[in-house]
């Protein structure tokens, strides 16, 4: 999708009636600070990490604070989602806990039990990636800068010890994660996203092989499976309260027809999907990587179009409510103009993140 660089920016469309109203949270990659906006677009908080890491993708807890993942150049990978540092920044910056790692990336949860998990990579031998089928071979004459990655889950507690981990190279079955055809073989499934399920399960979201996956924690055994051919390369899957999961399907690599983006409620139960979002016409909502979509309380779903910057909310009919154009400008590997958000989350001014703070 293409985007005006000098249209109009802030809050394009705002319906106050239809809306479901609150504070946005979000960062801009390559960003200095995680911005707290009102429904007019106005910053009312902000959020500054400890010099030198910056902020990649953070939410709130509900004590106010921010749990943020940031990255500080010290990676020994730069993939997509890198960043080695965990950290909780109370309303003032101040940092209240944290955990360095340098191979964690893209995503992270606050668990029932107020554990974290974390993900992770790590290099695969040569005869583990041997085993891994799919993905384009690298272009004559160039070295991969690493070993084929594969990932891990970390469940840490309050001291930030290791309770619990999952380790895909030990656990995945290579006949049933295939790297998409157009994907260099530099990693195996790239996990972007990572949610707790209401029975206390995992769910994870591959990239690099467009599949959904559900993890027994108690065995570490993965009993259900879902994406190839339907979903491509989705991102932040989430389950709702009726059991269904909101997943961003970004669509950059889709075998039939042209390429889109959609936001799909899918029944885990009968792997059908009961609701999407598409943009009208199909190619105005595309983003190739990151985004990420929220069920709101009274029925609507926020939207993060994260290449573009674009955050907006539409009503179960799909008729958008509110938009905002991300006016944050900060260069990111070569783009002038990027305005990039991995994740934009809403919150409620009186929920416990928020109430009294703005």
């Amino acid at each position: 999708m293409g985007f005006a660089v000098y249209g109009n920016h802030g809050v394009t469309h705002h319906e106050p009636e239809r809306s479901y109203g609150g504070v946005t949270l979000y960062t801009t990659i390559g960003a200095d600070t995680t911005r707290l906006i009102d429904m007019d677009g106005n910053v009312v908080h902000e959020w500054t990490p400890p010099d030198p890491a910056k902020p990649f993708y953070g939410f709130m807890k509900d004590n106010g604070n921010l749990l943020v993942r940031c990255y500080d150049n010290t990676e020994p990978w730069t993939g997509g989602g890198f960043g080695g540092v965990l950290v909780e920044l109370d309303w003032d910056s101040n940092v209240v806990w944290r955990y360095d790692n340098r191979v964690i990336h893209h995503d992270h949860i606050v668990l029932k039990n107020g554990n974290i998990m974390v993900i992770g990579w790590e290099e695969m031998t040569d005869d583990e990636a041997a085993r891994v089928r799919g993905g384009a071979d690298w272009p004559p004459g160039h070295v991969p800068a690493h070993a084929m990655l594969g990932d891990f889950l970390l469940e840490l507690n309050a001291e930030g010890e290791v309770v619990w981990e999952w380790h895909g190279k030990d656990r995945l079955d290579p006949e049933q994660e295939l790297i998409c055809p157009r994907e260099f073989r530099g990693e195996w499934t790239h996990c972007n996203g990572v949610t707790e399920l209401t029975d206390g399960n995992v769910c994870i979201s591959f990239r690099q092989t467009s599949q959904l996956i559900f993890i027994d924690k108690a065995t570490g055994d993965v009993y259900w499976r879902f994406g190839p051919g339907e979903l491509s390369h989705q991102h932040n899957p989430t389950q709702l309260d009726n059991g269904n999961l909101l997943v961003f399907d970004n669509g950059e690599h889709r075998t039939v027809g042209s390429v889109y983006s959609r936001v799909v409620e899918l029944d885990p139960g009968t792997k059908e999907i009961v609701w999407q979002f598409r943009g009208d016409p199909g190619l105005s909502f595309f983003s190739t990587g990151i985004s990420g979509a929220q069920r709101l309380p009274n029925g609507n779903t926020a939207i993060c179009d994260g290449r573009t910057g674009r955050l907006f909310e539409v009503t179960p009919d799909g008729d958008v409510v509110w938009e905002y154009m991300n006016p944050e400008i900060r260069q990111w590997r070569g783009e002038k103009h990027n305005r990039a958000v991995f994740r934009a989350l809403r919150y409620a001014v009186d929920g416990p993140e928020i109430r009294g703070r703005v």
